[in-house]
């Protein structure tokens, strides 16, 4: 008979939206494995599995630690009370925990004054709501694409109307009939049992004693401090994301640049601090989504975005927030794993603000073979692939706006914009082969504007830090030839050093809050670098601090409004590492508005 092995989850500790898939192991009757599931509508040897999902709900209530959220919380600060933020936030496990955290718990103090201030009840949406009916703590608000789905668990209403067992002061509440069960706020701080038994498929008998699991107590989904836009044109006022995503005036529009960590890269090795929750592809893919839908921006590059994550989550997710997705797959000369799980770059736009003219891939594989047969002799040429060959890509998109700020001295002109979305290889020792990268996509811009007068954005992952010849090239249209970083050069592919210039009129966005005026400008200006007028940092892990990701743009055609404002160490809690349960990348997100300036008259 078939009978279940064992059954066992991938975390042990459940998120409110995140979804639960229990690994569950059966034995056929000839003795071999089988892993899969086997449903009424398919038996396996005239049985199937039949799956249960309860809640324990204790008579005495339960608020779990806003820092440990595994630990149950002892104490509570009257200051949040006080200031109205939801009690979620301010649960701590001990005295010591509420004093090591003090540094980033005084913030939502200050924020929740000034956003009663400001926005009258703005904190609420930005912090999420209080959960009315369960244990007084924060009721985690998902995109509506999330929660959605989350609503039903299997073919049991998530809120039944009997009570399956009591025992003594507790209840145990059926909420789910399906293999997998996706936590809900009504969850948090209750225990979830999962139940698994082999049915005879003609009988509908139970085969056997049923195999059972339990989690510990449900917690909610951390949520990060918000971030504001910080206006840099002057404006006396904090900017806000109104209903739309934008700023009220029609003219402008708003980039995100974003570099995710993809799946497969973010192991407990490199990343032992971050608990293995919070590591969890179920757990980040929900984090990530809310955190890029809540920018509303109109477009948005992705960084390290897998092939199957790309079809199966974010371009079906995203296009219910309105958003039509281009993606570019990393070539796989190097990549020796799974194809579905390599990773690229993603670039999504609102349908309602653009729409998609034209989409260029730019493969530096490809790149790198043109050059070795014209410069390498080919008795190197294998040497030189090896070198050059990381397979790493670019996605150039040109979109036509669907809203003018031209005026009526030109009615009907076309407002195109060209949006390049790159990650550039990371290996530090081959600074020569991050130069050529940087510099053939700049080439390929420049036949881009050559052949039309369209504003540019140059957004991604260069992994380059402010003051490498990558970094040069890109804000100042040339490498010196002095310059430290070209002075490794085996294949002479930088050679004669007057080719690495460019003509596009490149500057960074980031560079504005050193130049800009207006209140949050000075704030902002401390987290920057003053000597290269960057951020001191985009990506922050415990082992490396310091900034990669860049949006650059043309400054002859386009404008910066705003810009989203910078994180600093005390945002990212005292041991400044990411990723961690508020922010499951090791990257920040970078997001500016911009305005086309009008047409010059020839």
């Amino acid at each position: 008979m078939l009978s279940v092995l064992r059954v066992h989850l991938p975390s042990d500790i459940p998120i409110v939206g995140c979804e639960l898939t229990p690994y569950v192991l059966l034995r056929r009757p000839d003795k071999t494995l089988n892993p899969e599931d086997v449903p009424e509508s398919s038996p396996l040897d005239g049985h199937f599995l039949r799956y249960k999902w309860y809640r324990i709900q204790s008579d005495k209530k339960v608020a779990v630690c806003s820092i440990h959220p595994s630990e149950q919380a002892t104490l509570q600060c009257l200051g949040c009370v006080k200031a109205k933020i939801p009690s979620a936030k301010s649960y701590h496990c001990s005295p010591k925990c509420f004093s090591d955290a003090w540094q980033h718990h005084r913030v939502l103090h200050d924020r929740a004054a000034s956003a009663v201030n400001e926005n009258g009840n703005e904190e609420e949406e930005l912090f999420g709501r209080f959960n009315s009916t369960g244990s007084g703590v924060i009721n985690s608000t998902l995109p509506t694409s999330a929660s959605s789905a989350s609503l039903i668990n299997g073919s049991t209403p998530l809120y039944p109307a009997t009570v399956t067992q009591r025992n003594g002061g507790e209840t145990w509440f059926e909420v789910g009939r399906s293999k997998t069960y996706t936590p809900s706020a009504d969850d948090i701080g209750h225990v979830l049992k999962f139940e698994c038994v082999v049915v005879d498929a003609e009988t509908k008998q139970t085969a056997g004693h049923p195999s059972t699991l339990m989690t510990s107590r449900v917690i909610p989904a951390p949520s990060p401090p918000p971030r504001r836009l910080v206006p840099v044109n002057g404006a006396d006022v904090i900017a806000h994301l109104d209903a739309d995503g934008r700023i009220s005036s029609t003219g402008t529009f708003t980039v995100l640049s974003y570099n995710i960590l993809a799946d497969a890269y973010a192991t407990s090795e490199s990343y032992a601090y971050c608990p293995s929750w919070a590591l969890s592809w179920a757990y980040r893919r929900q984090n990530l989504l809310r955190e890029i839908v809540g920018y509303r921006a109109d477009i948005v590059c992705l960084q390290e975005v897998q092939n199957d994550h790309f079809e199966e989550f974010f371009a079906p997710e995203l296009d219910k927030h309105g958003y039509q997705a281009l993606y570019k797959r990393k070539t796989n000369e190097v990549y020796t794993g799974n194809p579905n799980t390599i990773d690229g770059c993603a670039t999504f736009f609102r349908r309602d603000r653009f729409s998609h003219v034209k989409k260029y891939e730019v493969e530096f594989n490809k790149a790198a073979q043109s050059l070795t047969e014209a410069l390498v002799p080919s008795a190197q040429r294998k040497t030189a692939l090896n070198r050059l060959v990381k397979d790493n890509v670019a996605l150039i998109v040109v979109l036509e706006a669907k809203f003018s700020n031209q005026g009526a001295d030109a009615p009907g002109k076309r407002q195109l914009l060209c949006v390049a979305n790159t990650h550039v290889n990371v290996h530090q020792d081959l600074k020569d082969v991050k130069l050529w990268q940087v510099l053939t996509l700049l080439k390929g811009l420049e036949k881009i504007a050559a052949s039309a007068d369209i504003p540019m954005l140059v957004c991604g992952d260069f992994n380059s830090l402010p003051g490498s010849a990558p970094h040069a090239l890109l804000a100042s249209g040339k490498v010196e030839p002095t310059h430290p970083d070209i002075v490794v050069d085996p294949l002479g592919i930088l050679r004669p050093h007057s080719k690495l210039t460019h003509q596009l009129l490149l500057v960074s966005a980031y560079s504005s809050f050193v130049r800009g005026v207006g209140l949050g400008v000075d704030q902002q200006r401390r987290k920057m670098d003053p000597l290269i007028n960057e951020p001191l940092f985009t990506n922050c892990t415990r082992d490396f601090i310091g900034t990669l990701d860049y949006i650059y743009y043309t400054a002859d055609s386009l404008t910066v409004e705003s810009l989203l404002e910078l994180l600093d160490e005390e945002s990212l809690r005292k041991d400044t590492a990411l990723p961690s349960p508020e922010w499951s990348s090791d990257h920040i997100a970078l997001l500016a508005e911009f305005r086309c300036k009008p047409r010059q008259r020839r």
